[in-house]
């Protein structure tokens, strides 16, 4: 193995000596010393040791230095060296010189690449987008529900959004509610979280009938109607979508990406939606079928090598594979339903949905004053102890306030025991039977014995 070793005074290190052996720049000047060291090593191939062979090359280039110096007079020749000296040259410089002409490329000298300023991330502070709010963290606490929202720590602006809106129609029993994480920028979440619930309450509103079947057809129909207008306005981006519609004492939960959405049942975690991703079976089959295809990138399975959802709202390069279509589930809520958590999944990549309920039930059930909101903050600040950098929402439904009882009453006008309904405790009586002992025990005496077929229609349901 040959090697190459060279003094810091070389021409090799000195462009300007080596202006005077040669017309090109020092950018394309070259220097066969490989060749020599062969030519050298064939020539003493029965030398006893071959670190001899590699002292000789410093006493070398002292000479060439010598004889550049000597030459550097206005009488050069056409090869940059003037006869005399080249005629007078050491055997050593001469066979240097012969097999460095400038045509002649073995090493080829580099310029220092260009110095990168790479600013440090966790000491730079980010500018924000033209036309962002530049909000870290969104609050929101009403007595039936409370969100939290902050963005993650290397991240420019919190791309997630949430909705909420309340007595739908003027019925304190219908309300809608929806958590967005956006990605690729927060156009689609922030154009999603004002749109999806007027386009679902529109399809439930022209649905004729209210079977289960009827119900997650409209969901799904609000789903796709926004994401064909969303596409309309060609912002990019995209967003994943989880939302709870109440109605009628009736929970319609319905998701598309991995946002989820998980009930306390009795202090027992009930997931009531499963993520899409390219991991899952299904997911991954019906993206093959359509010529996309799965990779893992860094531990995550992504869809085409980019994104890590299979469903959601946008993502217009990605569409032949990203649909739209939301998993829905229709669930009665119960006296034993206490409260549902919608979040993203910056909060499910830390926390588990079980963990998630016992660090906020105690604040979400307290009874004599519940804090939904400090247990929303308490589920980011664990995410976020954990390792999120990611955006984190998190909402907490009261689900008390929506559980309906169906009752018998008596209207004195009509004398009929009519059935009505409550909502979370037994309505009271009617004036009249106020005023009417008799009916009053009578009415007393109906409901024990509706609670009674309640409870058994409830155990044969399960």
């Amino acid at each position: 193995m040959s090697c190459s070793v060279a003094i810091s005074s070389s021409p090799v290190f000195s462009p300007s000596m080596i202006s005077h052996t040669c017309k090109t720049s020092p950018e394309s000047l070259t220097l066969g010393l490989t060749q020599h060291h062969l030519s050298t090593s064939a020539a003493t191939d029965g030398s006893p040791s071959t670190v001899r062979r590699f002292h000789r090359v410093p006493s070398c280039l002292r000479m060439c230095k010598n004889e550049i110096s000597a030459s550097s007079s206005p009488g050069l020749d056409s090869s940059g060296v003037s006869p005399s000296s080249s005629s007078s040259a050491s055997p050593c410089f001469s066979s240097t010189l012969a097999s460095s002409s400038c045509g002649s490329a073995t090493f080829t000298k580099r310029k220092r690449p260009a110095r990168l300023d790479i600013p440090i991330l966790g000491s730079v502070a980010f500018e924000q987008p033209p036309g962002s709010e530049g909000k870290q963290e969104v609050e929101e606490e009403s007595d039936r529900y409370s969100v939290y929202c902050k963005r993650g720590r290397k991240r420019v602006e919190l791309e997630d959004r949430h909705s909420a809106a309340l007595d739908l129609r003027g019925d304190p029993q219908m309300a809608f509610f929806g958590i967005f994480d956006g990605h690729g920028g927060s156009k689609a979440a922030e154009y999603v979280s004002k749109s999806i619930g007027e386009r679902i309450l529109e399809e439930v509103a022209m649905s004729r009938e209210e079977a289960e079947i009827e119900v997650e057809e409209a969901v799904r129909n609000g789903y796709l109607k926004t994401d064909v207008e969303f596409l309309k306005e060609d912002v990019g981006g995209g967003t994943c979508c989880v939302t709870a519609f109440v109605k009628k004492g009736e929970l319609i939960v319905s998701n598309a990406g991995d946002c989820r959405a998980v009930m306390s049942v009795s202090g027992m975690a009930e997931a009531l939606t499963s993520d899409h991703r390219p991991s899952r079976d299904d997911e991954r089959d019906r993206i093959e079928s359509l010529g996309g295809y799965v990779d893992c990138c860094r531990g995550v399975w992504r869809l085409q090598g980019s994104l890590a959802v299979s469903r959601g709202i946008g993502d217009s390069h990605l569409k032949q594979w990203v649909i739209p279509n939301p998993e829905t589930r229709i669930i009665r809520i119960e006296s034993d339903s206490e409260f549902l958590i919608l979040a993203s999944d910056g909060l499910w990549d830390k926390v588990g949905n079980q963990e998630a309920i016992d660090m906020a039930r105690p604040l979400c059930m307290d009874s004599k004053k519940p804090s939904p909101l400090s247990a929303c903050k308490k589920l980011v600040e664990l995410s976020i102890s954990r390792g999120s950098m990611d955006d984190i929402s998190v909402m907490i439904i009261q689900l008390g306030h929506f559980f309906q009882t169906k009752v018998l009453i008596y209207d004195a006008h009509a004398s009929l025991w009519l059935p009505r309904v409550g909502c979370g405790k037994l309505l009271g009586s009617t004036p009249d039977a106020v005023r009417n002992p008799m009916k009053l025990r009578h009415i007393t005496f109906y409901l024990v014995l509706n609670s009674i077929l309640s409870i058994i229609e409830l155990s044969t349901a399960r």
